[in-house]
């Protein structure tokens, strides 16, 4: 039989029943009720509880912004995503900076200059409580309640986080360009995002653990599974990101921590049964919640959180996988010309240029992707972009992860194709340095600031209206299921004009087998340009899961 005792805080403590002919686990149960904490536990809990619930409280007023303006009814699986998505970022307001705490960190201590910043307020406050407090003999009841605070926290977080996985938009399978690049054209964060992206059921895989990680850990019962697979699936995260320079150790980093405070609680019972092979009995301290309104709230919460976050948030990223994976462009390309090409002829202002792998100006071959991404490469060095091509990015110029982490003189450009006239509209997805100067000297700070934005806003009218009324709308492009309001507010914000190197080409062709491409390149030259599709047959078999429908 289990013990079950109310004190008259309305909390419970009960051990898990024991079976017959097993004594003693009562009397630990009993008599370790209402034993008093050491004066180091008391004072590494108050340290602790302000360190985790700033930890675990969104810090960042751009977070209760972005909540108050969501639009419940036109939701993008991103709305849901970025309200999970939250970490530490404390860094700007002490020195103007931006905080390290996102996807990509920052360079200060490796992005992890927040956490120390959190963890010195913390100090502060739990020494300051301990002056305040000294007659207090335990803190069961705050315990309690950090534990289901952090709990939610992490469970919340890491099962937007899987999500991306468990539909595979985070790590996309290679584009034909990117299968038509060089292996030693890659970085290291590159080749291990394309090695699980040529695998999609195997992210499925790791998204099913992380998400079933933070179902678990919403129930009081199964905490210390949840947060025993949390701290398996994540520190595997942060050691590959670090090996292979990746950009989310920092926040991976952050479930981590929460891992291994929620494991703390059970640490010595996990000790005595797996080690000392003892026979345990596990012992809970919890509120008694289940009578009247405590009863209402508790299960109001608990459905409202699996609504949100496991059944709404599986609909939209069903949605976001099908139809408008934030990774890779949205809205289909030409049709006709997709696919890989050899440059059988190339002219420069008239003059042809024969082929050699050395030439800094001719392009060695070319791609038109499913998407509106046209790529070719040279044999000239190009900006390298060290990003994992991630973001929240509603306008397919600014996806980039076809260009990121990827060397070699491989240029991409995404194209509005005026299919009426044949004239494609390209634009380098990289864009260019912006420098604001007066007089020849640069500007820096908040003046230069201004004045680059002031530049940027000035529309330039590259493309006629005519041509746009025949490139339509980009934000109505795609599958109306996926429409959402944050889609045509975030394109309506990115359309203001960057600096960015563009060509306009007119492109004719019968049937895609032979293209032929004419106009003014990123230079200002007049090219003329002859393609030859190649049906290249790859040795890696294209997976029946792949993002966007095309």
């Amino acid at each position: 039989m289990a013990i079950q005792k109310n004190t008259s805080d309305g909390f419970v403590l009960e051990p898990k029943p024991a079976r017959d002919g097993q004594p003693g686990a009562n009397k630990t149960a009993s008599d370790s009720l209402g034993r008093p904490w050491t004066t180091f536990q008391k004072v590494l809990f108050r340290v602790a509880f302000v360190f985790f619930v700033l930890f675990s409280i969104p810090l960042s007023p751009e977070w209760y912004q972005n909540l108050f303006e969501l639009d419940w009814l036109h939701l993008h699986y991103r709305d849901l995503y970025e309200i999970a998505r939250f970490s530490p970022s404390l860094l700007r307001y002490f020195v103007g900076g931006r905080g390290g705490g996102g996807e990509g960190g920052g360079a200060l201590l490796l992005g992890y200059a927040d956490w120390f910043i959190v963890l010195g307020i913390a100090i502060v406050g739990g020494l300051i409580w301990t002056a305040l407090d000294r007659k207090r003999q335990e803190y069961n009841i705050l315990y309690y309640w950090l534990r289901v605070i952090v709990r939610y926290r992490a469970g919340i977080g890491i099962i937007g986080f899987g999500f991306t996985k468990l539909f595979p938009t985070q790590m996309p399978y290679p584009s034909e360009g990117l299968l038509n690049t060089d292996f030693g054209d890659f970085t290291a964060q590159k080749i291990f995002w394309l090695s699980v992206g040529i695998v999609p059921w195997y992210q499925v895989f790791t998204g099913l653990v992380e998400i079933l990680a933070g179902a678990l850990l919403f129930f009081r019962g199964t905490t210390t599974i949840g947060a025993a697979l949390l701290l398996g699936a994540l520190g595997d995260i942060v050691y590959v990101n670090f090996a292979y320079d990746g950009g989310v150790h920092v926040y991976s980093s952050y479930f981590v921590v929460m891992a291994l405070f929620l494991l703390v609680y059970d640490a010595r019972n996990i000790y005595n049964l797996l080690i000392l092979e003892r026979f345990t009995v596990p012992l809970r301290f919890y509120p008694d919640l289940s009578k009247g309104w405590k009863r209402f709230t508790r299960i109001g919460l608990k459905t409202a959180t699996f609504g949100i976050f496991l059944v709404w948030l599986t609909y939209l990223q069903w949605v976001n996988l099908r139809y408008d994976p934030y990774k890779q462009p949205a809205v289909k390309g030409v049709a006709q010309l997709r696919g890989l090409y050899n440059v059988t002829e190339f002219r420069i202002n008239n003059k042809v240029i024969p082929y050699s792998p050395l030439d800094t100006v001719r392009w060695q071959n070319a791609t038109f992707e499913k998407w509106s991404s046209f790529t070719f490469k040279v044999n000239r060095p190009t900006k390298l972009d060290l990003s994992n091509g991630g973001g929240s990015p509603m306008r397919d110029i600014n996806r980039t992860f076809e260009v990121s982490g990827v060397a070699g003189g491989k240029r991409v450009f995404y194209y509005d194709a005026d299919t009426v006239n044949q004239v494609l509209y390209l634009q380098d997805k990289i864009r260019q340095t912006n420098r604001a100067t007066v007089d020849g000297r640069e500007l820096s700070g908040r003046e230069g600031r201004n004045r680059r934005e002031s530049q940027e806003a000035k529309p330039d009218n590259w493309i006629t209206k005519a041509a746009l009324a025949n490139i339509g709308d980009e934000d109505h492009k795609i599958d109306p299921r996926a429409w959402s309001t944050r889609r045509t507010r975030g394109i309506a914000e990115e359309s203001r004009p960057v600096k960015r190197n563009r060509m306009i080409l007119t492109y004719s062709t019968t049937d895609g087998s032979h293209v032929i491409l004419t106009g003014i390149d990123d230079r200002k030259d007049s090219i003329y340009v002859v393609l030859d599709r190649v049906n290249r047959k790859y040795a890696l078999s294209e997976s029946s899961l792949q993002a966007g429908k095309y």
